[in-house]
Formats: structure tokens, C-alpha cells, sequence
């Protein structure tokens, strides 16, 4: 059976149209494009602002003239990312989503669940003819993934909606009412290089097969990080032996927690023994660590023939791994207020060392501002200490719960209606953009939900077919229920 076969066939058909153009954040001119063409044919108002956000209004159907106006929000980019091993080019080829057991996946990619089941849901309804709702306002903001521009600036004056519904939860049974807000650290050092002695020998080492996923949301799962992996393999080679950094490269993008690192090293050739048992020493005692949490990953050791011309000076090398040593990674502070919330977290999303510059990205989260202030002040001063120059910004405001939202009474009771059950009401440790919105449309009674969806931003990410099913049937019945306007 292919995805398009199953039901409902009118989200899987618009999830697999969408899969099909490529819609990397900051590069999403395709499928701008492509939602701007989809309203015009159904002859519906369709608009872009500024910045590039699309909006597609649909009147009323007949007897719900009167209802509050509901905006269906959801981002239009996706997160890019594949297996080392995996061929396939995000600019030129769609996604190949298939069906594995009781979920749709892709092929060494990522899926584009998150958020492309909510923008199908949203075509859904505009494309739909045999559907009852009120006045609808789908607004397709953009580059949600790498700094939320599209929310951040959104021309408020085109929507008029009482009622937005992000669909943008990755569980089926579960309501966001508040979201934590974010900031990006990036450094930059620049260290001195030395010519790499005839007498050393070369060696790579990889890491791979770390599950990775959302560095807001699986933050607390204790999952490997494969740069502070690295930095420890080296700190611990370095501790004994005369090993060097030539060239490495961990992590990809900002808000994923990163699954591999490559690294190319030197050493003085008679050290090499040492090294290798060094190494040997470190890795079993990681894999150990990690036994449970990570037993697909790998760490791998190869001698190379040919030595880099160039390696960091030793003093640099020190600076470098004590500062990434130090960096905070994962968990800073629970919530006092929501029992097993994350309130405060930060993740060590990428480093490199590459021509003389050694170069780090991580993005810190807090559901509260002085908390968000706090780590992002102790990276600061981390990496200032060894006098890197320190960028920090993509500064976005956290969305805090309103525990009597209209919006998640008429939610709450639908669900017990439908389900037999009563579904989650939660704050989430990632960045929605309902609390960037919220300043934007300030009398919007805002709330998110979603399909059931696993493991985002990796190449593992997955969307369970019943949860689609459920999520579908219960959109539908919600819009049913919007209450009259004021």
C-alpha cells in the first residue's frame, strides 16, 4: 500500500503533494509558491506578507455564518536531515515516505511530520466540500525551524480570527497551552595552526548511529551527544599523549541534538600505540554508558596514510576542550510549577574546527525569561573565558499558560465526548510560535495540538497512521463546536 492509500486520503494526498517540494527553512521560495497556487485554484482569497507568510481565507459554510473566525496555523518549512549513508539531494528530490507497520516514515531522511501534518490538515479543510465550519483563516508561516522569522514578522492586520489552533503537538492526547521561549549561542575562536611534523601519523575517528531528535522536547531522555563524545575522546587521548585536532566537524543543525562527529587527528608516530589504547579505554567505557540509550551507536578508529598539512597548537587545543567541557548541555532546571516539565535546558548543536577557527552553535530554552537569561549568560561567559567572540540572538519569547482559555474548555470537553478519556493539558519544552503570535494578535484565544509524531529532526521521525486518523476526525468535530461571536 502507498501513503496516498490511506485514510483519511484527503490529509495523506496533500501530505505527500507538499512532501514533494523541497522546503528547507530560509529557503522556502518552492513551496510558497506551491500554497499560494493551491488557494488561487480553489479560488480562494489568497495572500503573502512581507516576509513571506502565506494566508488562504475560507468563507463559512452555510448555518455557521456567525461563529468566530478560526485561524489553522502551521509552518511550512522542515527540517533537512539524512543518514551519513543516505544519497538524496533536499534541493532536487521530494521525500520517499513509506509505510512501516503501524507508522509512515522516509528513507534515511527526515519525514516532514513536523509540521507538514498540520499544513495538510489545513489544506484539507480548505480543499474540502462535505465539511461544516466556520470562517477560516489557514496561515502558513515560514522558517519556523532556524529562527521563527515568519512569526516573529507576521502582518497581524491580515487576520481577523478570534480562535488559533497550532497544529503543531506531537501527541495525539495532548494540549499545549504554553511553550518555552529560546536563543541561539554561537562562538567563534580563532586558534593558532601548526605545521604537522613528518614524525606524526594520522588517524580519523567517527561517530555515528546516535538517535539524536528535538533538543527541546527530547532534552530529558538522556540521549548521546556526539560532540561532547568527542570532546571527551579527545580530551582523554590528549591527557597522555601528544594527539592533535586537524580537522572536525560535529552536528548539523541548531535545534537537533547532534548524532555524529567526524574528527581527523595527528600524533607523534611512536605515541600511536598509546593513542589507540587511549581510545580503546574511552570508547568502552562510553558504550558502557550508554547502553541503553544509545545501543545502535558506533565509535570507529581508522589510521590514515596521508597527514594533514596543518594542526591546532597545543595551548589552543587545551582552551578549546575545556571550553566545550564546560559548555551546559541538557537539562539546567525542572519546573517547580508543572511536575516533569523542563523549565531551563541548552544543547551543544554543532562544533567545528576547521582553518583555524574552532566554532560552536547551541540553542538555550526556558519556559520562563530570567531562566532563558541565566543559561544563555553562563555560555556567554563559558567561551568568553578563553577569548572566543560570542553572537547571541534569534531571541523569541516563551507562551505562557492560560489556565481559563475558552478555546480549551470547548477542547477538553470534545475529546472526553469522542474518546471516552481526558486528554493531556500540558506546556511544552520546545519553541511553538503561539507566544511569538500572541503578541501579533493579541485577542486570539490560542492552543495547540497534533498528530502523534516521533523522534523530529532526525532521520528517524515518524507519524503513527491511527493518531492521524484520530487527530483528523477530532479537527473536524472541534470546528463544529466554535462558539458564536460576541
Amino acid at each position: 500500500m502507498h501513503t496516498r492509500d490511506l485514510e483519511p486520503k484527503i490529509i495523506w494526498n496533500h501530505f505527500e503533494d507538499i512532501n514533494a517540494v523541497p522546503r528547507p527553512s530560509k529557503r522556502e521560495e518552492r513551496i510558497i509558491q506551491f500554497m499560494i497556487d493551491f488557494g488561487s485554484k480553489l479560488g480562494l482569497e489568497t495572500l503573502r506578507d512581507a516576509i513571506g507568510n502565506v494566508i488562504i481565507k475560507k468563507p463559512a459554510t452555510k448555518g455557521f455564518e456567525n461563529k468566530k473566525t478560526v485561524i489553522l496555523q502551521s509552518h511550512i518549512d522542515m527540517v533537512h536531515q539524512k543518514n551519513t549513508a543516505t544519497v538524496f539531494d533536499f534541493d532536487e528530490e521530494g521525500i520517499r515516505s513509506f509505510i512501516d507497520g503501524e507508522w509512515v516514515t522516509a528513507d534515511g531522511t527526515t519525514l516532514g511530520a513536523d509540521n507538514g501534518m498540520g499544513v495538510a490538515a489545513a489544506m484539507s479543510l480548505l480543499s474540502a466540500t462535505d465539511i461544516q465550519h466556520p470562517a477560516l483563516e489557514a496561515l502558513f508561516t515560514i522558517d519556523e525551524e532556524t529562527g521563527m522569522t515568519g512569526a516573529k514578522q507576521l502582518d497581524g492586520s491580515k487576520l481577523s480570527g478570534e480562535i488559533l489552533l497550532n497544529l503543531d503537538t506531537e501527541d495525539d492526547d495532548e494540549f499545549s497551552v504554553g511553550c518555552a521561549g529560546g536563543i541561539d549561542t554561537n562562538t567563534s575562536y580563532a586558534y593558532q595552526e601548526e605545521d604537522v611534523p613528518s614524525t606524526y601519523a594520522a588517524f580519523t575517528i567517527d561517530i555515528k548511529g546516535l538517535k539524536g531528535g528535538h533538543s527541546g522536547m527530547d532534552i530529558h531522555l538522556g540521549r548521546g551527544n556526539s560532540n561532547l563524545w568527542m570532546n571527551r575522546i579527545v580530551y582523554h587521548l590528549s591527557s597522555s599523549t601528544d594527539a592533535r585536532i586537524c580537522d572536525l566537524e560535529g552536528g548539523s543543525l541548531r535545534n537537533a541534538i547532534p548524532r555524529e562527529s567526524f574528527g581527523s587527528y595527528v600524533c607523534p608516530s611512536n605515541e600511536m600505540d598509546g593513542v589507540r589504547k587511549a581510545f580503546d579505554e574511552i570508547k568502552a567505557v562510553i558504550l558502557h554508558e550508554f547502553s541503553i540509550n544509545e545501543p545502535a551507536a558506533s565509535i570507529d578508529f581508522e589510521l590514515v596514510n596521508e597527514n594533514p598539512a596543518k594542526m591546532i597548537s597545543s595551548n589552543d587545543q587545551k582552551k578549546a576542550i575545556a571550553a566545550i567541557y564546560t559548555t551546559p548541555n541538557g537539562v539546567w532546571t525542572m519546573s517547580e510549577k508543572i511536575e516533569g516539565l523542563v523549565e531551563t535546558s541548552s544543547s551543544l548543536a554543532k562544533v567545528v574546527f576547521r582553518d583555524g577557527e574552532f566554532k560552536t552553535k547551541s540553542l538555550q530554552r526556558s519556559m520562563i525569561e530570567s531562566g532563558k537569561d541565566d543559561i544563555a549568560n553562563a555560555l556567554k561567559l563559558t567561551y568568553e573565558l578563553i577569548g572566543a567572540d560570542v553572537m547571541q540572538g534569534g531571541d523569541y519569547p516563551g507562551w505562557a499558560p492560560n489556565p481559563d482559555s475558552a478555546i480549551l474548555k470547548i477542547l477538553k470537553a470534545k475529546y472526553v465526548q469522542l474518546f471516552n478519556d481526558s486528554p493531556k493539558i500540558a506546556a511544552c519544552h520546545a519553541g511553538l510560535e503561539c507566544g511569538i503570535l500572541s503578541k501579533h494578535l493579541p485577542n486570539c484565544d490560542m492552543i495547540s495540538f497534533g498528530p502523534t509524531i516521533r523522534n523530529p529532526h532526525s532521520p528517524d521521525e515518524k507519524v503513527n497512521i491511527k493518531s492521524v486518523q484520530k487527530f483528523w476526525s477530532f479537527l473536524v468535530e472541534v470546528l463544529a463546536d466554535i462558539p458564536a461571536k460576541n
